[in-house]
């Protein structure tokens, strides 16, 4: 079966060809930071519930580790992102677990897949960072079949990956024009509401992702080697406000220190659908 009409030219949208390098520039080194939210994802496809022979597609898939997470259990999986080096990435960790998973250079506010393509749609923490949410929100209902399933996680305003974000947005430069829409929108149920409410059917469930690191510093290390929007600042800032970002940065998680490391507790929203 086809699913997708794939060129060799890019799939990204010019005003997304920023967010794709952005992203992208964490490489393999991003499979860590997901590896911080292990326990969301299996909350994630857990609730997905999928069944045998459901064609299964991932959305901003990062390196993959939902979709190895799917394939692990024998469906039928394909990953789309818009990142090239996380792609690269994902396809090498697949590899090396003998997983024959389909990773697609996609936009997920323009996917080249076919109408209703897939029975159930995932997207962990991925679609909430998309610049133009109502296209997301479009795409997703329209590769997803009728009576299909779709999962998502996602950031709540009131988490602690929200309070971060307040560290990071202290030392980027003000956006040239217009501001895209706080991704911690899609963590309101009003908002998904809005956004997907007409195509499928929702229910939330609330969850509690637990990062765990050795200690603030390897936090850091994490961050700013393999999560895109950290790694990308870090490498703007001039040697002293860099130094001053890494002071703050480790001093928001030095406050969950605990006789383990640090311990962050970072609640979310799981959403999920049924396709009218």
């Amino acid at each position: 079966m086809t699913v997708a009409h794939q060129s060799i030219d890019t799939r990204v949208r010019p005003h997304n060809a920023g967010p794709s390098a952005v992203w992208s520039s964490g490489g393999a080194a991003y499979d860590e930071v997901s590896r911080g939210i292990l326990d969301a994802i299996e909350h994630a496809v857990n609730r997905l519930a999928p069944s045998p022979g459901m064609r299964v597609l991932d959305v901003a898939t990062g390196t993959g580790w939902a979709a190895r997470r799917l394939a692990e259990r024998g469906f039928d999986v394909t990953g789309a992102d818009f990142a090239p080096d996380l792609l690269s990435a994902a396809r090498d960790l697949a590899s090396a677990r003998g997983l024959d998973i389909p990773f697609l250079e996609e936009d997920a506010e323009a996917m080249s897949f076919e109408d209703g393509a897939f029975d159930a749609v995932i997207s962990t923490f991925g679609v909430m960072f998309s610049q133009r949410p109502e296209d997301v929100a479009a795409e997703l209902a329209r590769v997803c079949r009728p009576g299909g399933r779709l999962v998502l996680a996602v950031w709540t305003p009131d988490s602690n990956v929200f309070e971060m974000f307040k560290v990071i947005k202290g030392y980027m430069a003000p956006p040239a024009g217009e501001p895209p829409p706080s991704p911690f929108e899609w963590g309101r149920p009003e908002r998904v509401h809005a956004l997907l409410g007409d195509a499928f059917d929702l229910g939330f469930e609330r969850g509690i992702s637990f990062y765990r690191e050795p200690d603030a510093q390897a936090a850091w290390k994490t961050f700013s080697e393999g999560y895109g929007p950290v790694r990308t600042l870090a490498g703007k800032l001039d040697p002293e406000r860099r130094k001053r970002f890494e002071a703050d940065f480790v001093a928001f998680h030095e406050r969950f220190g605990d006789e383990l490391g640090i311990t962050v507790p970072r609640d979310y929203w799981i959403v999920h659908g049924t396709r009218r």
